[in-house]
């Protein structure tokens, strides 16, 4: 598909997704928009691989926007100030800032509030 399509080539290559994947069954186009897709890596914080706020996990090839070592000493979370701030029009470079940010404003309350926004983010289903 991004291979015969440059427009999706130019968004996945900014954002990471498509807001049109055609890999997405209507399922997972549900399971997507209510962020329900995220629920089976509670396991992963139950595991204490994950925390429930932190910088996403990022694929090997998406190292280039995280320079430094910054990123690498946060446990990666579930949700972060991305996902509940302007998390579908954002571009992975933004993402990536705001990853930083967390890192610099790393609080209690800060992840209290990242936590509180996220219910909101769930129950406005805005995701794709």
């Amino acid at each position: 598909y991004l291979k015969v399509n440059p427009g999706a080539q130019e968004e996945w290559r900014t954002t990471q997704k498509l807001k049109s994947d055609p890999r997405i069954t209507a399922l997972g186009s549900f399971l997507r928009k209510t962020s329900l897709d995220e629920l089976p890596q509670i396991w992963n914080v139950l595991c204490a691989d994950m925390s429930l706020v932190g910088p996403r996990p990022m694929l090997v090839n998406q190292k280039y926007f995280y320079p430094g070592t910054d990123y690498y000493k946060l446990r990666p979370g579930i949700s972060g100030n991305w996902q509940v701030s302007l998390r579908n029009e954002s571009t992975f470079a933004d993402r990536a800032a705001y990853d930083r940010h967390y890192n610099l404003a790393l609080s209690l309350k800060e992840d209290m509030r990242i936590l509180k926004d996220t219910v909101h983010v769930v129950l406005r289903a805005t995701g794709y």
